[in-house]
């Protein structure tokens, strides 16, 4: 019988699912399964950084991606970055270097006697194969696991060199698809009650920030003349924000929701939970005049919501067909007009910019079809002011609000995708937690642009504070940092924009560079600004 080490095995697996890219911070207990590894190896110099990268890269291809950590502590180093991926679901396989067998009961240097249970909470799938032979079966496994999330596989690094049939690999290429389809009874009791409802609303999620369904969605809303919100705590934009329908991002508070859902009798809320409250602002979920209806996949979701009936489904195939029952067509490919945009407002501080003066040079400088990657909370309010973004696929936020995930996300969505820019949208106090990820940039010729805001504080926490009656709280204050020397010293072209014109002008440069596979770094000083409007 011939046979092959589990490692060849996994690596052809690898391959039939195209696996070809990995993200990884490399260890002792890695180093077995890296060798002659077949795809593209990204190396991240921290495991957050690894896991964001991953994140951002799965994001764009909707697929497997593969990362590497390192033991248990690359695994907890990456914990932080993973409350993101689990809150998106995105399709990460997560494995982890293990010590070999013999090793591990003892607790030597580098073992982790309960591996599985290390991720558990963050993962839709932890395990950690009870034999080297089960090891090529349970990667498999994890790679259709991962399409409800991330999973997690831990593997004793001696596992790597044992044998197993070689015909164990042809077995393990296989597929796994999904032919559920949409309940027709269901969608024409879905499509009779928006049809009667007077005041019907629709709030979308994430899960609806797709290509096959934005045309369909905005056709809706137009042809039932229906205002549309976006769901709090967003993630992804998954409708154009300047839309004369569009009405924002939800406030993330109970309250607030409530009173203005409350104005409708009917509220279908697509492609997201009910709800991901935020801040503590109690009151009434919803007015009995108001039904809501959840639409998604999330069985956990429908079931935890406080209010409202669910419906278990496919969010873009409902919508497909809802469309579909009520004879409604996509728009024609020319939009329609436009709505204005106010005017950016400035700072009086010579060198110093407001956000919103940041945001309406990349309005007007960046082509349409960039994608934004944004870890900026304090400035999302002049974010949805002044930015127009009019495709699926052009809004990235931590899905958790885990900080130091945009920087390397960015770079993975830039990755996976090379046509659309990339731009990252960075506040100084995220940039701290990942600035190493500048080194994968240059290291991998990635084109992003990275416009670094710099105002010396942690700014939404100064805005919670209000909220929550924090009188001089310590630790929000961080100083000026020279994030330009910064970059520079990891090889990347950096460099201070003082005002507007300097801006546009570093800004038209870098997408030049962008072109050429260079990433730039422009920092910039801005106002204090709070994440929602007074």
């Amino acid at each position: 019988m011939t046979t092959v080490t589990v490692r060849r095995a996994v690596h052809e697996i690898m391959a039939f699912h195209g696996m070809t890219t990995i993200f990884g911070n490399p260890g002792s207990n890695e180093l077995p399964f890296l060798k002659d590894l077949p795809a593209r190896y990204i190396l991240g110099l921290h495991e957050a950084a690894v896991v964001a990268m991953a994140d951002g890269h799965s994001m764009i291809t909707n697929r497997p991606t593969l990362v590497s950590l390192h033991a248990a502590s690359g695994t907890g180093n990456g914990l932080g970055a993973l409350t993101n991926s689990a809150i998106s679901k995105s399709k990460l396989v997560i494995t982890a270097g293990q010590q070999v067998r013999d090793m591990i009961g003892p607790e030597v240097m580098l073992a982790n006697v309960e591996a599985p249970k290390l991720a558990e909470p963050l993962v839709h799938q932890s395990l950690e194969p009870l034999s080297a032979h089960d090891v090529p079966r349970a990667f498999s496994q994890s790679v259709f696991a991962s399409e409800h999330g991330p999973v997690y596989l831990s593997v004793p690094y001696d596992d790597w060199d044992a044998e197993v049939p070689a015909d164990r690999i042809g077995q393990l290429s296989r597929h796994v698809t999904s032919a559920r389809t949409v309940d027709p009874t269901v969608v024409a009791e879905l499509a009779q009650k928006l049809r009667a409802a007077t005041s019907p609303v629709l709030v979308l999620g994430p899960e609806v920030d797709d290509e096959r369904v934005w045309d369909t969605t905005i056709a809706l809303s137009e042809a039932f003349d229906l205002p549309v919100w976006a769901a709090p705590s967003l993630s992804r934009l998954p409708f154009p924000n300047q839309h004369p329908n569009f009405r924002g991002v939800l406030p993330a508070g109970i309250a607030p929701i409530g009173q203005i859902l409350g104005s409708h009798d009917l509220a279908l809320v697509i492609g997201a939970p009910v709800f991901r409250y935020h801040q503590w602002q109690p009151g009434q979920y919803l007015p009995e005049t108001t039904e809501l209806i959840q639409i998604g996949e999330d069985t956990a979701a429908a079931a935890r919501a406080p209010f409202g009936d669910a419906l278990i489904a496919d969010p873009v195939q409902t919508l497909l067909a809802l469309a579909k029952t009520l004879d409604v067509a996509d728009p024609a490919a020319e939009p329609g007009p436009a709505r204005a945009i106010a005017a950016p407002a400035t700072s009086a501080t010579d060198g110093v910019l407001h956000p919103e003066e940041v945001f309406a040079g990349l309005r007007e400088t960046m082509p349409a079809e960039t994608r934004y990657v944004v870890e900026s909370t304090s400035t999302n309010a002049a974010f949805w002011a002044q930015m127009d973004l009019e495709l699926p696929g052009s809004y990235f936020f931590p899905a958790s609000g885990g900080l130091g995930w945009g920087l390397p996300a960015s770079m993975g969505v830039a990755l996976a995708d090379p046509i659309r820019p990339v731009v990252a949208i960075i506040g100084d106090g995220s940039a701290h937690y990942s600035i190493s990820a500048l080194r994968t940039a240059v290291e991998e010729n990635i084109g992003v642009i990275i416009v670094l805001l710099r105002n010396g504080t942690y700014g939404a926490l100064d805005w919670f504070a209000d909220m929550l009656d924090v009188d001089k709280a310590p630790g929000l204050d961080l100083g000026e940092v020279d994030f330009v020397s910064i970059a520079a010293g990891y090889g990347m072209h950096a460099e201070h924009a003082g005002s507007a014109d300097g801006f546009d002008r570093a800004l038209s440069e870098a997408i030049d560079r962008a072109g050429q596979g260079r990433a730039s770094l422009i920092e910039v000083n801005t106002e204090k600004t709070r994440p929602e409007k007074e």
